[in-house]
């Protein structure tokens, strides 16, 4: 492929992905247990007021939900240097449950900000945790990786479970591990902004980080400052994590099929690879809160839920298949 068809290509992705996620948008306006009347041609003032109060912002939250996570998912593939990896695998999402679940238990009245910047210093805990863990695997074992992930993460979500059951605070942590966009309104998604400007960030860092995916020898060899990179890799994935736990609750397998995904099609560059993660990650969450809508409406299906189910389903093909090779 020469350079120009391959910009071709990445371009028109680019677009394709762009169509979609307006369409979707669109549709996720419109979709609700509330009509929205119409005075003329033009919506009313309730009609307004519902789609600034609630379906605005519940779209955003979707869309930045999924596009963060989807970024903070293949930024740890790249640190752990293992594509079977995501704060859902690695007990960074219940550690950041974990933090949110003391924080809230010893102090209640704690401003929202505050709570998510100790969900993220736990979830931070955590995946260094998770990465003194994997460092001690054989690298000629990946598999390993994510079932000691799963693992850990077990365990971390078995202590949350047992401090929640002792302090009667479970219907709170079901809450938080529900991944629902039902209690999204104006005012009350904002921080998952932060979560997106984060992923944007990490764009700007995108050669630096695939340096740190060869190897701490092998990106010092390169002039990387390697713990710097490391260091804000870290941050960026504890962040979002802590942001999208306290905000919406726990979607899992995002940061984990979005990127194979993408690889899969289009190979290893990131940086042209990023949009695309984060709109593909965008599309399938906001998707799942479309399908959670209306396949039972007027009731709802958490889009954690939607997703999971097909989140698992991907992982089995990814642990199962191979991508095929050009000859």
């Amino acid at each position: 492929m020469t350079p120009a068809s391959a910009f071709s290509n990445t371009r028109a992705s680019y677009l394709a992905m762009a169509l979609l996620l307006t369409l979707l948008c669109g549709v996720s306006l419109f979709v609700g247990t509330a009509d929205l009347p119409w005075a003329g041609n033009w919506l009313d003032r309730e009609a307004l007021k519902i789609l600034l109060i609630s379906r605005l912002p519940r779209t955003a939250a979707a869309v930045l939900t999924g596009s963060s996570m989807a970024v903070a998912g293949i930024i740890m593939q790249l640190l752990v240097r293992n594509r079977f990896v995501e704060p859902g695998t690695t007990g960074t999402t219940e550690a950041a449950m974990l933090g949110l679940l003391l924080v809230t238990l010893l102090a209640p009245s704690t401003p929202i900000f505050l709570k998510m910047v100790i969900a993220a210093i736990s979830a931070l805990i955590g995946m260094g945790g998770f990465l003194l863990l994997a460092r001690r695997l054989p690298p000629s074992q990946p598999l390993l990786v994510p079932l000691v992930g799963l693992i850990y993460g077990g365990i971390i979500g078995a202590g949350v479970i047992f401090i929640a059951y002792q302090a009667d605070m479970l219907q709170y942590l079901a809450v938080w591990m529900s991944g629902e966009f039902s209690g999204v309104l104006a005012g009350r998604y904002e921080l998952l902004w932060l979560a997106g400007a984060m992923a944007v960030l990490a764009y700007f860092a995108a050669d630096q980080f695939t340096i740190a995916g060869l190897g701490k020898s092998a990106g010092v060899s390169l002039g990387l400052n390697y713990g710097q990179v490391m260091a804000l890799g870290l941050l960026t994935v504890s962040m979002v994590t802590a942001l999208v736990v306290v905000t919406i609750g726990m979607v899992p397998f995002v940061g984990l099929v979005v990127p194979n995904i993408v690889s899969r099609f289009m190979g290893d560059n990131l940086r042209a690879n990023l949009p695309i993660v984060a709109g593909l990650g965008g599309i399938l969450v906001l998707a799942s809160d479309i399908i959670g809508r209306v396949v039972r409406f007027p009731y709802e299906i958490p889009a954690g839920t939607i997703f999971g189910v097909f989140g698992a389903t991907i992982f089995l093909w990814l642990l199962l298949s191979r991508p095929a090779r050009a000859s």
